[in-house]
């Protein structure tokens, strides 16, 4: 049998939508149904994403000592990032270090995207501090801080048509801050925001390959994170 690269994409989407449904269907209690599927795409993130991209549960902090909400996603730079807290496996990440985040739960419904939008805006909120970048050329000018994108990961919708009119009312419901950028359905679809504010929903094909491809791309578009300026954290020693 020869290689083939539908098959491979189509074997992705399959594992995880069948781990999400086994972590929906064997485990007896909410939390640990809700911890299984976090561990399901923070296990594909990590697998998948390139190197210079960590997928981790955790809490992001800004220089000034503010704090985010726990997100069940956080994608963040490792190749630039100056410290990660860590402590009997709680994670805490500098703001300038963040790309993208997720919130990841059973199935997707109103409470839920609402849920997201308040978290995804509490980690947007914080104050990111950028420095210029010394080159081989000289000094590069500071950086603007990217948009750090956010989404909403369910294995199972409760709206009907389980992507559609219902959903991007919600989604479009958020504040400005709030948004979510993209998200995946495992058992049904996935969806993205363009630059107009306008979502995209695809109904069945292999979800969590295309929204993986998706995330990908969209991480590409935003190259590496500022420059932080590390010495602005150094000033909470004193």
């Amino acid at each position: 049998m020869s290689w083939s690269l539908p098959n491979l994409l189509d074997g992705l989407h399959r594992d995880i939508e069948r781990r999400l449904a086994d972590a929906r269907g064997l485990m007896g209690h909410p939390v640990d149904k809700g911890d299984a599927s976090e561990a399901v795409w923070l296990d594909m993130l990590s697998t998948y994403l390139p190197l210079r991209y960590r997928a981790d549960k955790a809490t992001v902090v800004d220089s000034t000592g503010e704090f985010s909400q726990q997100m069940d996603v956080v994608i963040y730079d490792r190749q630039y990032s100056p410290f990660i807290f860590i402590f009997e496996g709680t994670k805490v990440i500098p703001a300038e270090s963040v790309y993208a985040v997720f919130e990841a739960k059973q199935s997707l419904n109103l409470k839920q995207v609402n849920y997201a939008h308040d978290k995804i805006a509490s980690v947007r909120r914080l104050h990111r501090t950028s420095l210029p970048i010394p080159t081989a050329n000289g000094e590069a000018p500071a950086k603007e801080p990217q948009h750090i994108l956010g989404g909403l990961l369910t294995f199972e919708s409760e709206y009907n048509p389980p992507l559609g009119a219902a959903l991007e009312q919600a989604l479009k419901a958020g504040l400005p801050e709030a948004v979510i950028d993209l998200g995946c359905v495992a058992a049904k679809g996935h969806y993205c925001r363009d630059k107009a504010g306008n979502y995209t929903f695809t109904n069945e094909g292999k979800p969590a390959t295309a929204f993986l491809l998706e995330l990908i791309a969209r991480l590409q578009a935003v190259a590496t994170v500022p420059m932080v300026d590390v010495r602005a954290y150094a000033r909470w020693l004193t």
